[in-house]
């Protein structure tokens, strides 16, 4: 079996090379909105299982195509990629001093017709912080391309992440725990 990684997340890569499945990266444009009735881990799952399926017709029988989606929720809001920096500093804003969920939906579909589906959770503390400091992490840090304007790898998960409850993997993008033991379901052949 081959495994795809169709993103083009550095943090998913990373975290793939880290757990030591092989892979290669096999990118297509695929929509990313949702229906409007969906709530937090049923968006993360809709979106991987929406990716997933732009690429099933075209999966030799020995390939699996992994596909990911990591959405910040805040309360039942849903806060995706921001916009513009005017958004982004308007979403932390919104999360300073607050815990929120992070939820990653994971979609592996194989050449022989096999998906599975699934999400993982984490409830994530931040403590408050200034104009200046959500300033700063938007102009020098960029997170235009991270759902909820942040990334607890960056600077402002050093300094404003108080308490992850669940997988910080999660909150990176790839909920890898979960992933492997997909890849042993579906009987990928792993080095160990």
């Amino acid at each position: 079996m081959h495994l795809i990684l169709a993103s083009n997340s550095p943090r998913r890569r990373q975290l793939l090379t880290d757990l030591g499945v092989p892979y290669t990266v096999r990118l297509q444009e695929v929509d990313e909105s949702f229906p409007a009735h969906l709530r937090r881990a049923d968006v993360a799952e809709y979106l991987a299982a929406h990716k997933a399926s732009a690429y099933r017709a075209g999966l030799a029988p020995d390939e699996v195509v992994l596909t990911a989606d990591t959405i910040v929720c805040l309360d039942d809001d849903v806060l995706n990629k921001p916009a513009n920096t005017a958004e982004a500093i308007q979403m932390l804003t919104r999360l300073q001093g607050r815990a929120h969920d992070v939820f990653t939906g994971v979609c592996l579909i194989t050449g022989d017709g096999r998906q599975i589906v699934f999400s993982d959770q984490t409830t994530v503390h931040f403590r408050p912080l200034s104009r200046s400091e959500i300033a700063h992490y938007v102009h020098t840090y960029q997170p235009l391309d991270k759902a909820g304007a942040y990334g607890a790898q960056d600077w402002i998960g050093m300094v404003a992440v108080t308490r992850l409850e669940g997988s910080y993997y999660t909150v990176m993008g790839l909920p890898v725990h979960r992933v492997w033991d997909a890849l042993v379901q579906l009987g990928f052949p792993l080095a160990v």
